[in-house]
């Protein structure tokens, strides 16, 4: 049975030889089936991996099933720790001179507990946003010389509603210290936070051939949501009821990571939110279209706001 297709088929046979593409939480789920189908069109493909004896076994067992050469590395990093974030920057520019597509892909959900990075910040919004926002800014002199290039920000619908959550940012309390703490309302703010990165970094990149977007993959069957759907309900009778409800595959949800990072209309929508599924379906459109995000938190206030913050 041929898995899914919810992009253009055209899309999968875009030759990638001569990019470099960096996904961030490469090891698993939805960043290693983004990892595995863009360096089979023929990108070279660093990925991130905060356990790097994983990452390298799973590098050389991709780069044994392809037909173009060892295209594949994976690359020490370790998001909620800055100088690991800084360290990774550094080592990825003394081995390569380019880069046309960062992937921030990595990410947890729903910390059952309110946990702090070492730099004091909750580890949904360290993880998540503060880790990447300090990646993308390192990289940034990279991408411009690699220009037209793209940043992708994975984010989800959840920066929206989560579990009945609204998803906001606090500015005041970011890190939960007055609030109480809940698990979906951090990871809705960590999500949100995504969106309104790329719609800064757009902005602030304007005019230097560098597109930033941002997306929902859909809800898809990974290990992320191991917190709140136990492994043994995700794996047995309860599948074909999730599916029922929409949840999808790790194949059909790298399908908008991978229109964002290749197809050619994306420049013209740059700080743009796509999707493709699930509460924003829309009859007949294929993997993923630009759109207003339906959070009214969305806003050019928020995105400045959030990336004074950042800094």
């Amino acid at each position: 049975k041929m898995p899914v297709l919810m992009c253009e088929a055209s899309l999968l046979q875009t030759n990638l030889v001569g990019k470099v593409i960096i996904v961030t939480g490469g090891n698993a789920g939805i960043g290693l089936e983004t990892v595995k189908q863009l360096a089979k069109q023929g990108a070279t493909v660093v990925f991130t991996s905060r356990d790097i004896a994983v990452g390298k076994l799973l590098a050389e067992q991709i780069n044994s099933e392809l037909t173009l050469g060892n295209k594949v590395e994976a690359m020490q990093m370790n998001l909620v720790d800055q100088s690991s974030v800084q360290s990774f920057a550094s080592e990825f520019k003394k081995k390569y001179q380019s880069l046309h597509v960062l992937i921030n892909n990595a990410g947890i959900m729903n910390l059952p507990k309110r946990t702090l990075s070492k730099d004091n910040i909750e580890m949904q919004f360290a993880t998540n946003h503060i880790g990447h926002f300090l990646l993308t800014n390192l990289l940034l002199d990279v991408l411009k010389a690699s220009q037209p290039s793209r940043i992708v920000c994975v984010s989800s619908c959840y920066h929206h509603f989560a579990m009945g959550k609204k998803g906001y940012i606090d500015f005041d309390d970011v890190s939960f210290e007055r609030r109480k703490y809940d698990g979906w309302t951090a990871y809705a703010q960590s999500k949100l936070a995504n969106v309104l990165h790329a719609q800064e970094l757009a902005k602030r990149l304007e005019g230097t051939g560098v597109t930033a977007v941002s997306l929902h993959p859909g809800w898809v069957r990974t290990n992320l949501i191991k917190h709140s759907i136990p492994l043994c309900m995700q794996n047995c009778c309860c599948l074909p009821i999730f599916r029922l409800l929409g949840m999808i595959e790790p194949w059909a949800g790298i399908q908008t990571t991978l229109f964002c990072a290749i197809d050619p209309s994306i420049p013209a929508h740059t700080g743009q939110f796509y999707s493709q599924d699930g509460v924003y379906a829309k009859s007949a459109a294929r993997s993923g279209w630009p759109m207003p995000s339906p959070n009214p938190e969305v806003t050019a206030e928020n995105a400045a706001r959030l990336w004074t913050l950042s800094e």
